[in-house]
């Protein structure tokens, strides 16, 4: 277990201390981590060239905007937390079931790490007031792909159970609200069983389904 928490702590919230690279991914990186820890509006463009190393004039050269920067880091956070979550998910079991339950397990190693600051992805949302802000754009489309993850186990789950496509779209929504409910509570307790809790809820959901069949 220590082992994958701290894997956990290094692939999903990765706050890298001394950014590597060229110009364009030491400001990506140091943008990420200063803005998962403090919030985009308490995050200047000084303390990210400073925590990226690189000059003033490298910011220009390839962003636009700070908020440029911010939605191309949230890009770069979002390839690599799904990539970790998906290998996560998969190593949990070799049926849907297993996996579905598993992400909750996987959830509550990220919750254990050190940095854990809840979903970037919602906490940059919620800095941003404009539906049509790149920034909220990257966060929507960041839960659609998590979505569509869950929608593909989901399918394999209803596969066997022998359900239509409207069950298996509706328990994808609910099972997205479970994982995201779960890291809005592991963040503001502080409790990582709150990914227990939650899988508790789902291991319900799945329970009531097979019930039907």
């Amino acid at each position: 277990m220590a082992k994958h928490t701290e894997t956990a702590a290094r692939t999903a919230s990765e706050t890298d201390t001394v950014p590597t690279g060229g110009a364009r991914e030491r400001l990506l990186q140091a943008a990420e981590a200063l803005i998962y820890a403090g919030g985009i509006h308490a995050t200047g463009v000084d303390a990210i060239v400073k925590q990226s190393g690189t000059a003033r004039k490298s910011f220009y050269t390839h962003f636009e905007s700070k908020d440029a920067l911010v939605a191309a880091a949230l890009e770069r956070r979002d390839e690599r937390w799904m990539n970790w979550f998906i290998a996560g998910t998969h190593r949990r079991g070799t049926t849907a079931r297993k996996r579905l339950l598993g992400m909750f397990d996987v959830l509550r190693e990220w919750f254990m790490s050190a940095d854990f600051h809840g979903c970037a992805f919602l906490n940059a949302a919620g800095e941003i007031a404009s539906a049509d802000d790149p920034i909220r754009v990257v966060a929507r489309e960041h839960k659609e792909r998590l979505l569509a993850f869950v929608r593909t186990q989901c399918d394999d789950y209803a596969a066997q159970l022998q359900l239509d496509s409207r069950r298996s779209a509706r328990l994808a929504r609910q099972w997205l609200i479970l994982l995201d409910g779960a890291i809005a509570v592991a963040l503001v307790s502080g409790e990582a069983d709150a990914a227990l809790d939650a899988r508790a809820a789902a291991q319900v959901l799945l329970d009531a389904l097979d019930a039907r069949e």
